[in-house]
């Protein structure tokens, strides 16, 4: 009966939330509670969602303070001295323009957020790629690869909804898979230079230089604080570090190092609360959308739900297969970006196969790392079931499909080597 509710709950919840009949954080909310009460749990409900939201709690708080932070660090120009570096040492060499893409796209990706990387990137990139006669399928393809990737950090969106599901701490799920992630970083930057010698001999080298500032708006300008440059950075290095060696929780971090960057970059508070309005809207839907998921997840594992369901799969999955379910999700991981929604994957799905795994004495974070691989982390950006896909390619000028055709088979070699990588380190069995 519990298996069976379970099932349902999850089943509704995708139908919803794929369908778009309503919002994520409402089917997250109400979905379980309706169940729960079919199941006779109404007098319990109230505890399994505190617990939920309480378990939740530091995932939702370190997600917006770390969009807090490195809205502030991109606003006062930490980035635009790189930036502006590359664009001068790429010159008119397709293959440095590709590979400089693929950073530029990581640099701006810090702040976890597909859109705002996709605004910074694409127009400050379009010209560069038009006077040349680049083509704008190589922007976009390497703008994907580059903020997917990044998308792996603890303060991105499959990191924190992981962590957010399996009840731990973003540092248990990510400082495993550094040694994964640097390798995917390289395998982008091989893939770029792979790209850029196809569009070199199509096009030949240019001599030109192309410039940052001329593609800032005046607003833009006058939040810049070139003068803290030195501050800003050693600031963001202090805080990354912070974050890795776990020298303090993780949202205590970043509450603190945004609340230092702010008042140092923005003395006075109206300025300081303007800071906080650029950064609201995004910050209050993921939030939101962790704390719902607190209900989400508290309910089926205080009523046992998620036991009950990994229990009838461990009848199902033969024992030989069962004992890879590691490498099979990190296998599949990236594809899956295709089928499911972030929110559907790792709230619906991810929850049942980590509770399967650890019937075949796999250790649940295993999954979650697995599916942090691909599932809409190299994914994302070419996923139709994400609204910054559609920003990507609507920005760079280019159709859905070919994109897609494009993207896919690096993106999708993007997780195989990561995956062996993790496989290798005994991260993922």
């Amino acid at each position: 009966m519990l298996a069976l509710l379970g099932f349902l709950t999850i089943a509704v919840f995708l139908v919803l939330i794929l369908t778009k009949k309503v919002s994520v954080i409402v089917s997250l909310i109400l979905v379980p509670i309706v169940f729960a009460l079919i199941g006779g749990f109404g007098s319990e409900l109230g505890t399994f969602m505190l617990d939920g939201i309480v378990s939740v709690a530091p995932t939702g708080i370190m997600l917006g303070f770390a969009i807090l932070f490195f809205g502030v660090m991109n606003n006062a120009g930490l980035f635009d001295p790189l930036i502006t570096r590359i664009l001068k040492l790429v010159k008119g060499d397709p293959v440095k323009i590709t590979i400089g893409t693929v950073v530029i796209a990581m640099i701006a990706h810090l702040d976890g957020s597909g859109a705002s990387t996709f605004l910074i990137t694409i127009p400050a990139l379009l010209p560069l790629y038009n006077k040349l006669g680049m083509s704008r399928i190589v922007l976009a393809g390497m703008v994907a690869l580059g903020a997917g990737t990044m998308n792996l950090t603890p303060w991105g969106g499959p990191t924190a909804r992981a962590a957010a599901a399996l009840e731990v701490s973003t540092a248990q799920l990510f400082n495993p898979i550094i040694p994964a992630f640097i390798a995917g970083i390289v395998w982008i930057i091989f893939v770029a230079y792979l790209v850029g010698k196809k569009e070199r001999k199509r096009l030949g080298v240019q001599e030109m230089e192309h410039s940052l500032q001329d593609e800032m708006t005046e607003e833009e300008r006058s939040m810049r604080r070139p003068k803290l440059f030195w501050f800003n950075l050693v600031l963001t290095v202090l805080t990354i570090v912070a974050l890795v060696q776990v020298w303090l929780p993780l949202p205590i971090v970043f509450m603190v190092a945004f609340a230092v960057a702010v008042l140092i970059n923005y003395p006075k508070p109206n300025d300081q609360m303007d800071q906080i309005r650029a950064q609201s809207v995004g910050m209050i839907t993921v939030v939101s959308i962790i704390f719902a998921a607190g209900i989400f997840t508290g309910i089926l594992s205080g009523t046992g739900m998620i036991t009950a369901m990994a229990t009838s799969l461990v009848n199902i999955i033969p024992n030989q297969v069962g004992g890879f379910m590691g490498v099979i999700v990190a296998t599949i991981s990236m594809p899956l970006s295709l089928i499911f929604t972030p929110d559907a994957y790792y709230f619906g799905v991810m929850p049942i196969l980590a509770e399967t795994a650890g019937a075949y004495g796999l250790d649940p974070v295993q999954i979650g790392q697995a599916s942090m691989l691909g599932q809409m982390t190299t994914g994302f950006p070419l996923s139709p079931l994400t609204a910054s896909t559609f920003l990507l390619i609507g920005l760079a000028g280019v159709e859905l499909a070919d994109h897609q055709k494009f993207v896919f088979k690096w993106a999708f070699g993007t997780t195989i080597v990561m995956t062996i990588v993790a496989v290798i380190t005994g991260v993922i069995i």
